[in-house]
């Protein structure tokens, strides 16, 4: 009832409902049925990205072929798979994330299709390269969709979550190619990701499409992500982080079949480094928030130099176990920060800056692969390795320095 000394309140007029593709710190967590469909994609681009190592030489030994040249599948795959981001990205800001993700995958299975029927090492290769191209598509959409849906202060988490699926999907694919590759066909290995990927097209029709800006000029987002003097900085501290870790992680498989173990062995050793990916991943997660972003960032590259180093020192079996456990720490502490660096640069332009990082960290990783294969078929992995462990250190300076400078 009114009375004289009552306040009287005007209701206030309804406000028009938020608009845009930037998330607030009120964003409701990204859905786990999301969650999982987006870590589903990223563990098949894993598995096909990681399946040929533990082959090379079994590969090249049944087409008659030199592993240099065997190699060029691997390091081709790579360097597709880079320069192939910004396209993926700029599709992705142009049309949606889960389209893109779901026209590259039926583009991947089809490439896997042709990799198991290559009737040689040419056919291989340029199966392989297509399906470095398509699958490039997955890992960068399902990060991008992340930093569409998920605010900045709790971001690491669930890209921790993602890594966690990306490094599954290097482990299952190092054992499982190497034993079927073994016991039964290499031809199998490539036909596994296919028939993922040609599941995940249709699956992926339930994942709901995040809001983002309208399309602009064709090129604009290059623009945005090109200005930046920070996504420089950050396109060439990946560029050094694909070369350190990706580009020689590749050889811890046949360095340890240099040295007599079989396809088997050597996979399930360079497995170690998902196994070791994993679990510092679920740490990470602990820590952010307690950890700066720098501290986890040197914690990542110590263990990455010391990881090179036991390589460096022998190459027998334990040693190449303790290498590939801290390899996958590394990379978990290190990539996952620097990753959600990343995606804060360009927020009007994310996708396309996600696959600009990724054009760097790939295009790193193929060069560093195929300059290292003439050591290799040397046998010359101690000078290898010790390299690597070397460049680790520049390539923490560096990362560290920038993260505590940069604002973003």
């Amino acid at each position: 009832m009114d009375t004289a000394d009552s306040p009287r309140t005007t209701p206030a007029p309804p406000q028009p409902p938020a608009t845009g593709p930037a998330p607030t710190p009120s964003t409701p967590p990204l859905p786990a049925s999301s969650l999982r469909l987006l870590r589903a994609a990223g563990f098949v681009s894993n598995f096909d990205r990681f399946c040929i190592t533990p082959m090379l030489l079994l590969i090249g030994a049944q087409l008659g072929v030199k592993l240099s040249t065997v190699m060029l599948a691997a390091s081709g795959y790579f360097l597709a798979y880079g320069l192939m981001q910004p396209v993926w990205g700029l599709a992705s800001d142009r049309f949606g994330r889960v389209r893109v993700m779901r026209i590259s995958l039926a583009g991947a299975a089809v490439a896997a299709l042709c990799s198991v029927l290559a009737p040689g090492a040419t056919v291989l290769i340029v199966a392989r390269i297509a399906a470095g191209a398509f699958f490039a598509a997955s890992i960068a959409a399902s990060i991008t969709y992340v930093g569409d849906t998920v605010p900045a202060a709790v971001r690491q988490r669930p890209l921790s979550e993602l890594m966690t699926a990306f490094a599954l999907g290097t482990a299952v694919a190092t054992v499982v190619a190497g034993a079927l590759a073994h016991y039964v066909s290499w031809r199998l290995v490539f036909a596994l990701p296919g028939l993922i990927a040609l599941y995940l097209v249709f699956a992926l029709r339930r994942l709901p499409e995040p809001p983002r800006a309208a399309p602009g000029a064709l090129l604009a987002p290059f623009k945005v992500v090109l200005s930046s003097r920070w996504q420089w900085y950050v396109m060439a501290v990946a560029a050094l982080e694909g070369a350190v870790l990706l580009g020689f992680l590749t050889y811890l498989a046949p360095a340890l079949e240099a040295e007599g173990a079989s396809a088997t062995l050597a996979g399930a050793v360079s497995a170690l480094y998902g196994v070791g990916s994993m679990a510092a991943s679920q740490l990470v997660k602990r820590l952010v928030g307690r950890w700066s972003a720098v501290g986890l960032i040197v914690a990542g590259g110590v263990q990455m130099a010391v990881a090179f180093g036991f390589a460096a020192v022998s190459l027998s079996v334990p040693s190449l176990v303790v290498c590939a456990l801290l390899l996958g720490g590394g990379w978990s502490f290190m990539h996952s920060t620097i990753q959600s660096w990343a995606t804060t640069l360009s927020p009007a332009a994310r996708a396309t800056g996600v696959a600009m990082f990724g054009v760097a960290l790939y295009v790193g990783s193929a060069l560093a692969s195929a300059f290292a294969a003439g050591p290799a078929e040397r046998h010359a992995y101690p000078g290898m390795f010790l390299t690597a462990a070397l460049l680790a250190v520049p390539l923490t300076v560096a990362a560290a320095v920038g993260r505590a400078r940069c604002r973003g």
